[in-house]
């Protein structure tokens, strides 16, 4: 087997890998990650770990292959110089939350584009999404406005239910 083929094959692995991961993500962004060191790239991937995004850098040309015909293809676009890539299977905005406090503390990377169930957003969209809070803080507040209104009526019917008391003895 030729050396051509080989190299061939090894590329259309990977392309393979990204596939499968992009059938599985709800959601990629896409980060210049230059100018960090190895120290700070390393916290950065703990934090993602920890928030279940999957980040990796790939060579621009494959992830172009591997996106064309899926709903991450408009992210090609923006696929110029160092790319690295973050993709979430369950909460679809971790990887631009996690990012963006990455950027803050770093000061060096930019975000290039994103994708959420199916969606483009740009830069400015992606800091955007990082600003939303994350699927169990939403949850905790839904509850809390949920239980503030049930907590007042009660304390309300308590109260008159003390004045009537109060009033009977």
């Amino acid at each position: 087997m030729s050396e051509i083929k080989k190299a061939q094959q090894a590329k259309q692995v990977i392309i393979d890998e990204i596939k499968e991961k992009l059938s599985r993500a709800k959601s990629a962004v896409v980060i210049d990650y230059m100018g960090i060191t190895v120290e700070q790239a390393d916290a950065m991937r703990k934090n993602l770990r920890e928030a279940d995004v999957d980040y990796t850098v790939y060579k621009n040309t494959l992830m172009k292959r591997a996106i064309e015909g899926t709903e991450f293809e408009a992210l090609g676009e923006v696929l110029e110089g160092p790319s690295a890539f973050a993709l979430s299977y369950d909460d679809v905005t971790a990887p631009a939350r996690v990012l963006s406090k990455a950027m803050k503390d770093f000061e060096k990377m930019s975000f290039k584009a994103a994708v959420v169930e199916g969606s483009f957003y740009d830069a400015a969209g992606v800091e955007a999404l990082a600003k939303i809070p994350g699927r169990e803080e939403l949850i905790a507040k839904f509850m809390g406005s949920i239980q503030s209104p049930v907590s007042k009526a009660v304390r309300t019917f308590a109260a008159i239910r003390d004045d009537k008391a109060a009033q009977e003895a």
